[in-house]
Order: structure tokens, then C-alpha cells, then sequence
């Protein structure tokens, strides 16, 4: 992941944190304590700041207001978001009941599916064939999609998507899309997320094993 990708995820943790700051009644923070809050440097939340010209006040800190709005500015949430999703299944129809998208900004305003049984609503979202994301996505201006569709269909569904006027993908699908290089596509596998975790704690209790071997 490039350093760029991680400043902007950073950004993101940013935002959210100093949104829950602003729902608590907090007018102002400092660099240390938004870092503290996500996992960071105080040095690093300046550096990040410094890269999009944003300056605070080393005695009176950042206002959160002022700061909420440039990154939103930055990260293109200056207005709600509209997002499509692809696959009705269970990943997808709890994607669809997730309430965290909202808080963001992001709003699933369709959902499409090849099955018609699977068509109707979820969570107030409208289920349509696959057939009508062509028109829903010309006639709706929507760039961003989700793609929660099983690996075997992935690549066609893809396809699809950049053919509608699709520019981005959150891929939950376990397989490497082929596509053009303007899109954009980030790929989000549970499984090997949940993997790294195990690996993680399994290596962090090998070596306090061995620790405690050695002191003996």
C-alpha cells in the first residue's frame, strides 16, 4: 500500500473520530489527542495536515468544525455519496442494514442481483435486475460500486460495471478483478483479514512462550 493510500485512510479515521468528538459538545483538539485517538503520531497528524494546507494553532489546537470541513473537502464529501451494490446475498443484504454508511456520508441508494427471488427490498433499498444497472447508473450519476457477488461471477459482474459508467469497486469478492486502469478497485477479503489476526496473536504467544522458556 502506498503512502499516499495510507495518508487518506488515515484522513478518513481522522474525520470520524472528529466527528464523534463534535457530537460529544468538542469545539477544538490538538494534534496529540487526535493522534492518541487514531492510533498515531502527533507528528503524524501534522505531516498528514501539512500535505493539504491545513494549519492549527500550537496554543489554541484545530478547530474541529474548520477541520471536518476540509476533509471532507479533500475527500469528496462535501455532499452525500451514492453508491450501488451488486449481490443480494447474505454478505449483501447485510451491507444493506449496515447503519455505519450513513454516519459517513455514503448512501446505497440500489442494489442490483441476477436471482429474482433476491429482488424486492432490503432495509428500504431497492433491489432491480442486473440488466437495469446500465439506465440506474447513467440516469443517477452513481460512479461508486459494491461488489458482493460469489468469486465464480466476479470478473463478468466487473465487467458489467465498467460498461455501465461504473469508476470504482469495493470488491468483497475473494478474486483479482481484471480491469481498466481509470478504475479504481479495493478489495476486502474477510477471510485473510481474519487470517493476518490469527497468524498475529499465534506468533505473538509463540514468542512469549519462548520468552518464558528462556527465563526459566
Amino acid at each position: 500500500m502506498s503512502e499516499s493510500k495510507n495518508c487518506i485512510l488515515r484522513l478518513c479515521r481522522y474525520r470520524r473520530t472528529l466527528k464523534d468528538l463534535k457530537e460529544l459538545g468538542y469545539v477544538k483538539i490538538f494534534s496529540d489527542n487526535l493522534g492518541e485517538a487514531t492510533g498515531v503520531t502527533a507528528a503524524q497528524v501534522r505531516k498528514d495536515f501539512s500535505l493539504f494546507g491545513i494549519s492549527g494553532n500550537k496554543k489554541g489546537g484545530y478547530l474541529i468544525d474548520n477541520l471536518i470541513e476540509k476533509i471532507n473537502s479533500i475527500l469528496g464529501k462535501d455532499e452525500v455519496q451514492k453508491v450501488i451494490m451488486v449481490g443480494a446475498g447474505n454478505l449483501g443484504s447485510a451491507l444493506a442494514r449496515y447503519r455505519g454508511f450513513e454516519k459517513e456520508d455514503i448512501n446505497i441508494v440500489a442494489a442490483f442481483d441476477a436471482d429474482p427471488a433476491k429482488q424486492g427490498k432490503v432495509n428500504n433499498i431497492q433491489i432491480y435486475p442486473i440488466k437495469d444497472v446500465f439506465e440506474y447508473v447513467r440516469n443517477n450519476k452513481v460512479r461508486v460500486a459494491i461488489l458482493a457477488v460469489p468469486a465464480t461471477v466476479a470478473q463478468e459482474v466487473s465487467e458489467i460495471l465498467v460498461s455501465a459508467g461504473i469508476r470504482g469497486i469495493l470488491n468483497f469478492a475473494p478474486v483479482t478483478l481484471r480491469v481498466p486502469e481509470r478504475m479504481v478497485v479495493n478489495n476486502v477479503s474477510l477471510a485473510i483479514e481474519l487470517e493476518n489476526v490469527i497468524y498475529y496473536v499465534n506468533a505473538r504467544e509463540r514468542g512469549e512462550k519462548k520468552k518464558d522458556e528462556n527465563g526459566k
